[in-house]
């Protein structure tokens, strides 16, 4: 099969393929990653790309061709091309949360409340170790040696040594002086000597604190000797190239050749780039690296360890574990010290992870009376209800709006996406900002919520989310019906369509029906819940007031809520810092009762009454005032 040239341009890139391939690949081999939320189906209609020049052809007969216009998934390579990638096509870096907001100063409190609590007792230390010199008469082999200093006295065993750090020895014992400074970690209960430095090392033990998010993963540089977080990196998931959800991946790892490992092999290219930056910011080297615990969703916890997840989606949805082994760096492929071991938080069913366990933990919800809820909204809604006695969990599927996906404009937290909306009454004037504060290019998720909200507030649509029927120039008909456009943007105009406007009422309707399941399940109003932990991403950027006006969270006091940002990887930290709260981790994740929503009867009902704005119960919803309800039918 011939070979053909494959030129990307603005970047100037070019590669050979065979031919036959097609461009989403293509690029893929250039070093551009294009949008795929389907994972190449040609059904998200994200990839556009336009053809230049050059030979090539429409896979499956279906054509999106105007102006050169195709979709890459769909497009094969025949001849040399030359072939322009425009913006809005690409997966650009977007907004990962790293620092907590400047309001959440309250969280930075109560991490530090849970490790006093759970105690400082790191999984990796340092230690100096003064050994005997040999002699002829006292010829006892350097292992012993090194191992009758570290004997314990209140009759624990005597830490194991890896092979590494036991090749590591003769030299470093002489080296040193015979004084030796050993790297000891705990390894599912059992001390483990990882490496050996000559002489007294000044250099901390180094560890890393891992969210693998579907969207994003974040790395934070943990010094074990002090607790604190020395540098931190975030960055898209690369398995974004292969869809933008869980339920796309699994079908990509089940059905294609290699589906699993390519997959795998995307989130530890993730990982690894973010772990280099990090090395070479702080001046390391992996083997400073000791140890890594990492919290991801269900999904996320099998790809990343390569163990097949074909059944999380087929009923009755059984992953392949939910507790899973200690693990090497090494055998995993991540860049850290070999012996380095790595823990993977444990998940409570398919759609419950091990970063839900994580943001239980860092919260602190399940040690006090107090009744709380625990919400991570993204593509899934995963919710946790209770306190010290009880624990009760579930997901609710949100869809992809939230993250911008399967919305006509959508996008991620990009520079230039639209994220806060205001709409005078009728509609005829709207003020976006954008993040960055750049040209608008799009509307991310807590934009979408603000839209909503906006256009209820301003009598732009009714409690259904249909269009009212308006003397406004930005309401007019489109391709897909009636449509209303927010923003004039440099590439398009920004638009959200009444299937838009359904999508997200279903989305929210979702999430708050999830939230009135578990009550109902427990027999508990909504003024029972003390308090509300709203974790993620987009939760942290979310407007709550306007989260309540259109009904997707429950109408208590501004106070009972807190943003508490990325928690699971400040439950990933906390663990590498306490091993009791490791220990309460895998307590947590057995305590939890899971209730499976697709059997529940209740659930369907709940979802049926939250497809209204707020609500078809108005008495849910007190403060959501009588002028904007009576304004609509």
């Amino acid at each position: 099969m011939s070979n053909c040239t494959v030129l990307f341009q603005p970047d100037g890139r070019k590669v050979r393929v065979a031919a036959g391939t097609d461009l989403r690949r293509a690029a893929a081999l250039a070093g551009i990653e294009l949008k795929s939320a389907c994972g190449g189906e040609g059904t998200c209609g994200s990839c556009v790309v336009k053809v230049l020049r050059g030979r090539y052809a429409i896979l499956g007969g279906k054509s999106r061709q105007k102006q050169g216009l195709v979709l890459a998934c769909r497009t094969a390579v025949l001849g040399d091309l030359e072939v322009e990638v425009p913006a809005l096509s690409r997966l650009e870096e977007h907004r990962v949360l790293l620092e907590e907001l400047a309001a959440n100063a309250t969280l930075a409190e109560r991490e530090f409340d849970s490790l006093e609590r759970h105690g400082f007792h790191p999984v990796v230390h340092k230690t100096l170790a003064v050994l005997d010199p040999p002699t002829l008469t006292e010829n006892a082999s350097d292992l012993t040696r090194l191992l009758t200093r570290f004997r314990p006295e209140d009759g624990r065993p005597t830490p194991a040594i890896g092979l590494r750090a036991m090749r590591q020895l003769p030299l470093a014992v002489r080296e040193g002086g015979w004084r030796v400074t050993a790297t000891v970690a705990d390894v599912g209960g059992k001390e483990e000597i990882l490496r050996l430095e000559p002489g007294s090392s000044r250099r901390p033990a180094y560890g890393l604190a891992i969210d693998i998010g579907t969207t994003s993963c974040v790395v934070n540089l943990v010094d074990m000797r002090s607790g604190l977080v020395i540098d931190r990196r975030g960055a898209f998931n690369r398995q974004a190239r292969y869809g933008d959800d869980v339920i796309t991946r699994i079908i990509h790892a089940t059905e294609q050749p290699e589906g699993l490992q390519q997959l795998n092999r995307a989130v530890l290219d993730t990982l690894n780039d973010l772990v280099d930056r990090l090395l070479l910011a702080n001046d390391l080297r992996a083997d400073d690296l000791t140890v890594a615990k990492v919290a991801g969703n269900t999904t996320m916890a099998h790809l990343f360890l390569s163990v097949p997840p074909d059944h999380i989606r087929r009923e009755p949805y059984i992953p392949a574990a939910v507790s899973f082994p200690v693990l090497r760096a090494g055998e995993l492929g991540l860049t850290m010290n070999k012996a380095a071991p790595v823990f993977t938080f444990p998940a409570v069913a398919s759609y419950v992870g091990g970063d839900i366990v994580a943001g239980v933990l860092v919260t602190g919800m399940a040690q006090g009376e107090e009744v709380t809820l625990f919400i991570d909204i993204g593509t899934n809604g995963e919710i946790v209800l209770g306190n010290r006695d009880w624990l009760v969990a579930c997901a609710c599927s949100a869809g992809p709006c939230f993250e911008g996906g399967g919305i006509t404009c959508g996008m991620r937290a990009t520079p230039g996406a639209v994220e806060r909306i205001e709409v005078e009454p009728g509609g005829r004037e709207v003020r976006v900002r954008t993040v960055g504060g750049l040209p608008p290019a799009g509307i991310c998720g807590s934009g979408l919520v603000d839209a909503m909200a906006a256009l209820y507030e301003a009598q732009v649509i009714d409690r259904v989310g249909n269009f009212r029927d308006l003397d406004s120039p930005r309401l007019r008909g489109g391709p897909d019906g009636p449509e209303f456009v927010l923003a004039e943007g440099p590439e398009r105009e920004i638009v959200l369509t009444g299937a838009d406007l359904k999508n997200l009422i279903r989305a929210k309707g979702a999430v708050y029906a999830g939230i009135r399941s578990l009550l109902a399940a427990v027999q508990l109003p909504e003024d029972a819940i003390a308090r509300v932990f709203v974790a993620g991403g987009f939760g942290n950027y979310l407007n709550l007031r306007d989260a309540v006006r259109v009904g997707m969270l429950p109408d208590l006091d501004p106070s009972r809520y807190h943003f508490v940002g990325n928690s699971s990887v400040k439950g990933a930290r906390l663990a590498l810092l306490s091993r009791r709260a490791w220990a309460e981790a895998d307590r947590l994740a057995r305590q939890m009762t899971y209730l499976e929503l697709s059997a529940s009867r209740s659930y369907m009902e709940e979802f049926v009454s939250a497809l209204f704005l707020p609500h078809t119960d108005l008495s849910l919803f007190p403060s959501v005032t009588e002028q904007e309800v009576s304004a609509c039918p």
